[in-house]
């Protein structure tokens, strides 16, 4: 009887050792005799001691710091970058047997293929196209259950020669476009203003109304000297005026 009380202690003692606790945000890859079994979901599972393992993998997303790094861009520009991958795994059972440390291995990855995706790119591409970085490492990383899910650049340093070429190009170019919005402007004034120059010839007194009203204006300020310019109207109605001739003024009757 004392031996079966002992079997079932040793019994209760196996089974309480063989419980493992699965985290919601980890998967566990459980092993039978070396040989990969199963993937074990969240929740309190069995493994026998001695004859069944298992590793726990987190797949929460994960965020690598990828140290700074020498590279030459297409166009010959030395460039210094740093960045972070942001990462989670996507099959727990390639994580562990696919590669020795995932972790390690995105890192060294991350910095290898930057340093050929620079070297690929001019500057202005790799300032606008920061996705091909995040495309070329996550197709890398496919085998080993891993999505890449960002790349992000945290830091490009330029040699100080190439800042101040830099800012003279974006100094030429907004002159450039100051120059054509002032052309542009410049086009529809003058359009405006022969419109209006037409409206005004063919309307009698408009010329001499709006003079009268651009005095209006500037007689505000008395610091101004307004020199009055008489309008051509009235000239060429004096004009009319001296053409035609004046009526004879009548005779006077002579008085008887």
């Amino acid at each position: 009887m004392e031996y079966f009380y002992i079997i079932i202690i040793i019994i209760i003692v196996i089974i309480l050792a063989s419980i493992k606790q699965i985290n919601q945000y980890e998967r566990g890859i459980k092993f039978s005799l070396g040989k990969f079994t199963k993937i074990m979901e969240p929740g309190w599972r069995l493994v026998i001691p001695i004859f069944q393992s298992y590793k726990k993998v987190d797949i929460r997303t994960k965020a690598v710091d990828v140290p700074e790094q020498d590279a030459i861009t297409r166009d010959n520009v030395s460039v210094k970058i740093n960045a972070v991958i942001y990462y989670k795994i996507f099959d727990a059972s390639k994580s562990i047997l696919e590669v020795e440390n995932f972790y390690y291995a995105v890192s060294q990855l991350a910095q290898t293929t930057m340093r050929n995706v620079v070297g690929s790119v001019s500057l202005d591409e790799l300032l606008s196209e920061r996705e091909k970085l995040s495309t070329e490492i996550d197709e890398a990383t496919d085998p080993w259950g891993i999505k890449v899910e960002n790349v992000e650049l945290k830091d490009v340093s330029l040699p100080e020669e190439m800042k101040r070429v830099i800012a003279k190009v974006a100094e030429a170019e907004r002159e450039k476009q100051a120059v054509i919005t002032k052309s542009i402007g410049e086009v529809e004034a003058s359009n405006n203003l022969a419109k209006a120059a037409k409206v005004m010839s063919s309307s009698e007194g408009a010329l001499h109304l709006r003079t009268l009203s651009t005095i209006n204006d500037i007689s505000s300020d008395q610091s101004n000297t307004i020199i009055f310019a008489l309008p051509i109207e009235v000239l060429r109605a004096f004009e009319s005026i001296g053409h035609h001739p004046m009526p004879p003024k009548p005779e006077p009757k002579e008085k008887k």
